[in-house]
């Protein structure tokens, strides 16, 4: 995530639309933005805040919630209107800019905390880390407070403060030191993010991947303000890309760096509930063959598609599947199965394929015989239960719709149903 500091547009300040070095200044942004995401993001920090409570020593949690907290309330303080309000409300001139700047920083160390606790690593080397990340961002935030007071920024600056007072003293050693602790901990998480990625598969993968992409994006940020700051030291005007180019950074930042964090914990489950929906599409048309096959002592209980998620829906799919072809074990008739598998190779199928259509054969052909005698052959006692049982469901699904299969099992069907083929 990457925040609009004092890059906000629209100085009130200066009476022509202009500011002071010609260029045309528009209206500033809205502030709904900002307060609708910062209350978003406080809202995930405050419902993560029972689980803090039942495991106080989970660093990966605490570093968590630092995140959510600081990008929240960064957020808030970063909104046109909070800048003004603070600004106006404390009697301080630009005493907005040291309150962001700390929430930057504080984002900064909590987004380089959250990685070091994430990625696997030894432990101690994570503690050792941990205590490091601590000590540097904390100290940082306190010396930009301690700089602004020291420092000398009379004229208000809701846009440029960053160039306006680049060559203050103490005011400019505060912009540095806030600019360079961003950077530090963007690139610092962007290289261990690159490096993690290349180590793991799936959707942590490709979480990690777009997380390092928006970490380069704020150090882009953080090297246009620098330059622009080196600019006027030297005594030449880089302003616009302050105001107009770094910006354009923040909105993708953010995207990106949302969807990071968001990919590998919702990945896993959106794969899941794919590969759900797929297995039940392909299950489809053995679940249309044998969805009215009565199925004795089963229970049977309808699952509706929109109160059931697709793994749910899948495990009673397969189960009534399951229960079905188990009631067709005592029709089974062996002598049918290995009938339809010599007709199979010599139709040119593999062995596997031959076996899959034998199958599919013998429970087509259980299903009408069932029909056209609901009562249990004598001779079926524990007749091919364990086998109907250990179907796999997908091929034989797909074996099915074969029109070989079709073909094969009609010289063994009931006289009756073959009739009516007739």
């Amino acid at each position: 995530m990457s925040i609009r500091i004092t890059g906000l547009r629209g100085e009130n300040r200066i009476g022509d639309g202009h500011n002071h070095k010609g260029r045309k200044v528009t209206s500033a942004p809205s502030s709904i933005g900002f307060y609708l995401y910062g209350a978003l993001l406080l809202l995930v920090c405050a419902l993560k805040i029972p689980a803090l409570v039942r495991r106080p020593r989970d660093t990966l949690l605490r570093a968590a919630c630092l995140l959510l907290l600081s990008a929240g309330l960064l957020m808030i303080l970063a909104a046109p209107h909070s800048i003004a309000g603070l600004n106006r409300h404390s009697g301080i001139a630009n005493v907005s800019a040291p309150v962001v700047y700390v929430m930057t920083t504080i984002f900064s160390g909590a987004s380089l905390l959250l990685i070091i606790n994430w990625r696997p690593a030894p432990a101690e080397q994570t503690r050792r880390l941990t205590r490091l990340c601590l000590v540097l961002y904390g100290a940082a935030s306190l010396a930009i407070v301690l700089l602004f007071w020291a420092g000398d920024a009379p004229v208000e600056q809701r846009t440029l403060f960053d160039v306006h007072y680049a060559g203050t003293p103490c005011i400019r050693e505060m912009i540095v030191l806030y600019l360079g602790a961003q950077g530090a901990a963007m690139t610092a998480a962007s290289v261990m993010c690159w490096r993690w990625s290349a180590k793991v598969r799936g959707s942590l993968r490709a979480g990690l991947t777009i997380l390092a992409v928006a970490y380069l994006l704020i150090v882009c940020f953080v090297v246009m303000r620098l330059c622009a700051v080196a600019a006027r030291w030297t005594g030449h005007d880089l302003d616009f890309l302050v105001d107009e180019v770094s910006v354009l950074l923040s909105a993708p930042a953010a995207v990106l760096g949302a969807l990071g964090f968001a990919l590998p914990l919702a990945g896993p489950r959106l794969a899941e509930t794919v590969r759900a929906i797929r297995q039940l599409r392909q299950l489809g048309p053995l679940w249309r063959a044998l969805k009215d096959v009565p199925t004795p002592g089963a229970v049977r209980v309808p699952l509706s598609w929109w109160r059931n998620p697709p793994a749910v829906l899948l495990t009673g799919r397969k189960t009534a599947l399951y229960d079905a072809i188990l009631a067709l074990t005592p029709h089974c008739d062996p002598e049918v199965r290995d009938a339809a598998h010599a007709a199979a190779l010599r139709a040119g199928c593999g062995d596997a394929d031959a076996a899959r259509a034998a199958e599919a054969a013998m429970i087509l052909v259980a299903r009408e015989r069932q029909r056209a005698s609901p009562l249990r052959p004598p001779d079926a006692t524990g007749r091919e239960v364990r086998h109907a049982q250990a179907q796999d469901l997908i091929t034989l699904s797909r074996a099915v719709t074969s029109p070989l299969v079709h073909h094969i099992r009609d010289p063994y069907m009931p006289l009756q149903k073959a009739a009516n083929h007739e």
